[in-house]
């Protein structure tokens, strides 16, 4: 595990490019708000999560049952911790995008478009 990178993951590398390429200024894994979203746009107050399909449990009830009973608790562990820390930011007034590692890999162009639809609200 202490080879799985937190940062500077090739979906949140592809993002940071796209949000440059429309001009938009960021903040990356803002240590001050809940779960350290990967980027932050604190002007109009938009949270952005990259998140691995595995890690975090994309269509994980589907898959759950395959894993040993530790990953089974750390990725269920990891799926509430998300939905806790969305809830509590939004609590705060911030939007949130969640993108998922499939979807950046995909189609990222979809990605920006619902970053720059939350950002125009």
């Amino acid at each position: 595990m202490s080879r799985i990178r937190g940062k500077g993951t090739k979906p949140e590398l592809l993002i940071a490019r796209l949000l440059a390429d429309a001009g938009l200024t960021w903040e990356e894994h803002a240590r001050d708000l809940r779960g350290r979203p990967d980027f932050v746009l604190r002007e109009t107050q938009v949270a952005i999560f990259v998140d691995g399909d595995f890690w975090h449990g994309w269509r994980f009830p589907k898959w759950r049952l395959k894993l040993s009973e530790k990953w089974e608790r750390k990725i269920e562990a990891n799926r509430l911790r998300d939905a806790r820390n969305f809830r509590a930011l939004r609590r705060q007034g911030w939007r949130v995008v969640r993108l998922w590692e499939h979807q950046v890999k995909k189609d990222p162009a979809r990605c920006l478009s619902r970053i720059l639809e939350a950002n125009s609200r």
